[in-house]
């Protein structure tokens, strides 16, 4: 079996990862993912796609991913894994399609306005 190759996107976080058959080893920008990622949850998310479709440890993936926060970047790492099993057994894509693992989550941070603290936070108003 040769490597496939998908690209993932979460936020401003992009993932890029290469799957080839083996045992199960995740390797995220040279390190092992419960290295990158420490807490459960985030390893959780990255190993989500395997689970749910049914082939946990079949495979061995190595992953580049930039930019975005740690949280940013699992899922992203999610959606990479989840489209790449996805073009190599499409009969998985229900299942995944099922917990929302196929589907891009678009949503960005809204930009800051001019006048305002944040995005929407006014600054604080006193009547003194």
């Amino acid at each position: 079996m040769s490597t496939t190759n998908t690209s993932g996107r979460r936020k401003t976080a992009v993932a890029r990862i290469y799957l080839t058959a083996g045992s199960g080893i995740i390797i995220v920008n040279g390190k092992d993912y419960k290295e990158y990622f420490p807490t459960l949850p985030l390893q959780y998310i990255v190993t989500q796609s395997t689970e749910v479709a049914g082939v946990a440890g079949n495979f061995d993936v190595k992953v580049n991913v930039q930019g975005g926060g740690v949280k940013g970047q699992a899922e992203a790492v999610r959606l990479a894994i989840a489209k790449a099993l996805v073009e190599l057994d499409p009969e998985a894509k229900p299942a995944l399609r099922a917990k929302g693992l196929v589907t891009r989550d678009d949503r960005m941070v809204e930009r800051k306005k001019p006048g305002r603290k944040k995005a929407r936070r006014r600054f604080q108003f006193s009547k003194r």
